[in-house]
Parts: C-alpha cells; sequence; structure tokens
C-alpha cells in the first residue's frame, strides 16, 4: 500500500475517533511539503475545522499526534504551520515503497478483465487521394497514445479507422491517372502507391486551374468558370458512374485504392501505429442512409420540398442539419451514422472516442445528438477528442497544391537528423554494428518526432520545429532516452561487477531528501497515468516522464552510485535507478515511444 494511501486511512480513523464524524475520502488532501518546512508530505486541515470547532493549528496539533500514535512506523514527527501539518516519514517506508515499484513491472496500470468497460477510439481516417502527412502524424500518434493510456486505465480498448475512400476528390485523382498516367504504376515508378495517388491530385488541381483561368480570359465569370471547367465536369461524371457501379470506374476504384493502402501499410508501420478494425466509407454511406430513413420514418428528422432530408436542432440551440441531399447523396454526417451503426454491431461498444481535428468540434456536437435520437447508448456521451493544427516555422500545408509536410520524408528526415546528431556517442559505444547504430537513429529520430507532438496539449495549435525537437537536452525525447540509457549502461556495469540489485532492500539505509524525493516522483506515475485517462491528455504523460527524468539526473550529478562505498546506501541508489529506468520505459511506451539500451 502507498505511504499516502496509509496516512489518508490512518487520517479518516483518527477523525472518526477525535469528532465522531466520517470523513469523505475528498476531504483527505495530502501534498509533497514546500522545500521550506520539514517534512515529506502535509496534510491540509481546513477542511476539518467545522468538526474540531478549534483553530487550524490546534486541530493539525490533534491530529498530528493521533496520526504518531496509530501508525507511528509510518510517520515518525510532525510540525504544524497555521492550517497544514507537515509529516515526517520513516525512511523505511520510503525504502518499502522503492521496493514496491521496483517489483512490479506494470506498476501504475490497471488491470483489464472481462468486467471492464470497452473503449473504441477511431484515429487517423485519411483520404485515399494523398499521401499521410504532418497533420495525420499529429492524429495518429495521438490516437495509439490515447488508446494505450485508456487501457492502462484498465478498459479494453479497440482501436479503429475509418477510410475516406469514396467521393468527387478521389474521382478527381482517377480522372488524372487516366489522362495523364500513361499507365504508370508504382512498380514501373519506384513511387510508394499513396505517393503516386498524391501526385495525380495534384496533377489534377494543377490543370483544372489553368482551365477555369483560360475560361476566365475568355469572359466567364470566375465561379462559372469553376462549375464549367470541362476536368470538374468529367470528375462529377465519373462519381456518378462509381454511384451506379460501372464496372470499368469501379475497377479503377478498387485498383489505385490497393495501390493506395500498401503505401499507408508501409507509413503505420514505420510510425509504430495499428488498428484492431478498419472501416471504409464506400461500405459505410449506405447504411448510414438507411438509418437516416428510419429516423425520417419515426419522425426524428423532416424532409423538405426538393426532397432533401434534414435533422431540425433549434431546440437543442443549433441549427437544421442536412442529411441528404436532393438527390439522394450522402453527406459526411449520414457517413458517420452508418459507421456508428456497423460499429455498434460489431462490438459492445461503451465509449466511443473520435480523435478528430478541432475544425470539427460543431460536427461531433450534431452527431453525439443524432446518434443518440437514433438509440445509440453511447451516443450522448461520445467523446470528440478535438485538438489543434499542426503547423510548420514557414507556415500551413495546402495537400492539393503539393505543400503538405510528407509523412515518409518526415520520418525520414527524423531518423537521418538524429544520426547525425548522435554520431559522435555512437561511435564511442564499444562492439557497435552499423545495423545497431541505425537501429539507434531510428528510435531516437521517431522519439524525438512523437515526444515532441505529444508533450504538447493536444488542443492547443502546435509548431513542430525539427531541429529543436532531435536536441539531446531540455522537455526533448532524446534526452529521456539517453537517461534512460545512462541508466541502464549503470545496471549492466553494477552486475558485471557482481552488484545485482536484489529483490529485498536494505530498509535500515539511511536516505537523502533527493533520494526521497525522487520516490515520491516515482509515487506519482499512478495519479499522472489516471489524469491522462480522466482528462484525454497524453501530454500528462510526456510531461511527467521529464520530471522524473530531471529529478533522476540530478540526484546522479550529487550521489554516487557505483562508487558508494556503503552497501545499503548504493543497493537502494541502484534499486532506485532500476525503478527510474522501468517506470520511464513504460511511460514512454504509452506514447508508443521506444527507448533504446545503448546510446
Amino acid at each position: 500500500m502507498k505511504i499516502s494511501q496509509k496516512i489518508a486511512e490512518a487520517a479518516k480513523e483518527a477523525l472518526q475517533e477525535m469528532y465522531g464524524q466520517e470523513v469523505a475520502e475528498k476531504m483527505i488532501q495530502l501534498q509533497e511539503t514546500r522545500p521550506e518546512f520539514e517534512g515529506n508530505l502535509t496534510l491540509v486541515v481546513f477542511p476539518f475545522l467545522k468538526m474540531s470547532k478549534k483553530s487550524p493549528e490546534a486541530t493539525a496539533q490533534d491530529l498530528g499526534e493521533k496520526l504518531v500514535e496509530k501508525i507511528g512506523d509510518v510517520v515518525l514527527k510532525f510540525n504544524v504551520v497555521k492550517g497544514f501539518l507537515n509529516l515526517v516519514i520513516n525512511p523505511a517506508q520510503w525504502i518499502m515503497q522503492l521496493q514496491e515499484v521496483m517489483m512490479n513491472e506494470r506498476f501504475g496500470f490497471t488491470p483489464v478483465t472481462e468486467q471492464s468497460p470497452l473503449v473504441m477510439i477511431e484515429y487517423s481516417s485519411p483520404n485515399t487521394n494523398k499521401p499521410l502527412h504532418l497533420g495525420h502524424v499529429r492524429n495518429n500518434l495521438l490516437g495509439w497514445a490515447l488508446a494505450n493510456v485508456m487501457e492502462a486505465n484498465g478498459n479494453k480498448v479497440v482501436k479503429t479507422n475509418i477510410v475516406n475512400d469514396r467521393g468527387i476528390h478521389i474521382c478527381k485523382s482517377m480522372l488524372a491517372w487516366l489522362k495523364y498516367g500513361n499507365g504508370e504504376t508504382p512498380e514501373t515508378s519506384g513511387k510508394k502507391g499513396d505517393h503516386l495517388i498524391g501526385d495525380y491530385y495534384v496533377a489534377f488541381d494543377k490543370h483544372y486551374r489553368q482551365e477555369v483561368r483560360d475560361l476566365v480570359s475568355q469572359g466567364m465569370d470566375e465561379e462559372q468558370a469553376k462549375q464549367e471547367a470541362p476536368l470538374i465536369k468529367e470528375a462529377h461524371e465519373m462519381l456518378v458512374k462509381w454511384e451506379q457501379n460501372d464496372p470499368e470506374v469501379r475497377a479503377l476504384w478498387r485498383k489505385m485504392n490497393e495501390w493506395v493502402y500498401a503505401g499507408f501499410d508501409k507509413t503505420y508501420k514505420a510510425l509504430g501505429v495499428s488498428f484492431d478494425k478498419i472501416y471504409y466509407e464506400s461500405d459505410t454511406y449506405l447504411e448510414g442512409k438507411e438509418k437516416v430513413m428510419e429516423g425520417l420514418e419515426k419522425g426524428f428528422f423532416y424532409r423538405r420540398e426538393d426532397g432533401s432530408v434534414w435533422a431540425d436542432l433549434t431546440q437543442e440551440g443549433l441549427d437544421e442539419k442536412l442529411l441528404l441531399r436532393s438527390d439522394g447523396t450522402s453527406v459526411y454526417m449520414t457517413q458517420d451514422i452508418g459507421t456508428a451503426k456497423l460499429r455498434f454491431r460489431d462490438y459492445p461498444i461503451d465509449k466511443m472516442i473520435y480523435v478528430v481535428g478541432n475544425e470539427q468540434n460543431y460536427h461531433f456536437q450534431v452527431l453525439s445528438i443524432l446518434l443518440d435520437k437514433l438509440g445509440f447508448k453511447w451516443g450522448k456521451d461520445l467523446v470528440h477528442f478535438s485538438y489543434g493544427m499542426v503547423e510548420l516555422p514557414n507556415g500551413k500545408m495546402k495537400s492539393r497544391e503539393g505543400t503538405v509536410v510528407d509523412a515518409d520524408d518526415l520520418i525520414t528526415t527524423m531518423i537521418k537528423d538524429a544520426r547525425e546528431m548522435s554520431a559522435d556517442k555512437v561511435n564511442k559505444l564499444e562492439g557497435i554494428t552499423a545495423d545497431e547504430a541505425d537501429e539507434i537513429a531510428r528510435i531516437v529520430g521517431l522519439g524525438a518526432l512523437k515526444y515532441f507532438i505529444l508533450k504538447v496539449d493536444a488542443r492547443k495549435n502546435m509548431l513542430f520545429n525539427p531541429e529543436e525537437s532531435i536536441d539531446f537536452n531540455g522537455n526533448t525525447g532524446p534526452f529521456i532516452q539517453y537517461t534512460y540509457a545512462r541508466i541502464r549502461s549503470i545496471l549492466r556495469k553494477a552486475e558485471a561487477m557482481g552488484m545485482a540489485v536484489p529483490t529485498e532492500l536494505p530498509t535500515t539505509a539511511a536516505l537523502s531528501d533527493k533520494e526521497i524525493s525522487l520516490i515520491q516522483h516515482l509515487n506519482d506515475f499512478p495519479a499522472a497515468v489516471r489524469q491522462a485517462g480522466t482528462d484525454y491528455n497524453p501530454s500528462c504523460i510526456a510531461n511527467y516522464c521529464y520530471e522524473l527524468v530531471k529529478e533522476y539526473n540530478q540526484f546522479y550529478h550529487d550521489f554516487s552510485v557505483l562508487r558508494e562505498e556503503n552497501e545499503a546506501k548504493r543497493t537502494v541508489r541502484l534499486a532506485l535507478s532500476k525503478a527510474v529506468s522501468q517506470v520511464v520505459k513504460n511511460a514512454l511506451g504509452l506514447l508508443g515511444i521506444e527507448v533504446p539500451e545503448r546510446m
């Protein structure tokens, strides 16, 4: 049991005995004692003044005496500063606490059981007309980390993806390939399939813009020119043929999508993310239309004179929302309803989390209401994990203009930069092969990318700076990874010197304030995991990890580990090092970040 739990339980019993009243757990407020006062943990007594009918100082004094009487093996002594009861904890308790952390490889995680709620998390959601870009990278990393965090909080998790594989934008790439592709394939071009198709999406836009300019130069209004340009008309005709199941259009669509999926899979693998179930809009949009018609029959929705179907949400303080166009074609909302139907059929979902950018906040507000009306039990409480945009120092990205930061290029660049930045360190490692050096560069480069993105509160817009992210100093992934590798090196040397960490630690070892502070930091990990799950905020884990590593580096700077002559002290310091490396590895693992054993 954690020290804080022992104190909280004893405090509840003491207050019951002294004042005859039960105390709610939330009234027991324990925090780390401020550096200027003596003590390790501070108990705030202001919530108990009504029951004690005494001054804060007198209440704290009474409670302190009672705690020493009840759990003297835990609380050695105390002092009172106004309404704050500062408790000095028996060093043996900290060592026992350290041993508990060290012996539990899953410290901080809640086990998943058969009774655990099932949480489904949707992320990625790419279009099949272009490769994944920097915005997708943030989405995928957030989704993967959130899935890990939710599982660490005791939930069953299903990771899912919805692929936007139909629509006018897909037809644009298809049409451009027919017109300008000359039968080019990923094999003949040497390009990944998603890159190849993305090139034709850009080519469509280039030729389309020229057609619009030509029509405008001939005297046509620009808006009319955009509608009358031959390319856009052909794209719309292709979309109609797709909707009508035209065999040639469908065959081309399937072929080009397969190229894209093969490309996506390589990018997902490089990023270290995957899915338990992938849905496709081409399968879900008809299900959505069916569900909308069901809602129409039940009076949830209404039909306008032009045949379009709408939801009137004015009673909920929103506006009216289009669900089916007058020609019967669906909109994004229809597709999301259809996807929800299939998901609910496939899984007993207790909570649904959508990882989608904040430009879709209103969309998910409406979707929640519609799903609730249509009888999905999790509809009302669906979570839109809304995140801000990610930008580069030189501005925003535009995919149709070909100015996006490609995910594959970014990954390659990060690994290359990591190899160059860490060349001196890696080259000093004895007996390291070229393949091992490459693997370290991959782990460090991706760690830099992932940590830099995930340390920022997801709700905020962020500026991604590749050079800053790869720094080996400060709040970066490589800084944390380097500390982990350093600790692993210490433990290997200790083992070689016959100093392996025992399973039973010496409880009589003297502890410095710095060592106690480090154990307290380790003890904070479960709370960081809980907060990250409660707030849907993986950055809690990243920032916790940075603070823990900073604390360890200060300890390592001030105290010798392997050269410590006192065996009990040396053993405890080795145990501290081992526990820190274990918690760092688990914390970074929640973020999808690997750690190198050498660096």
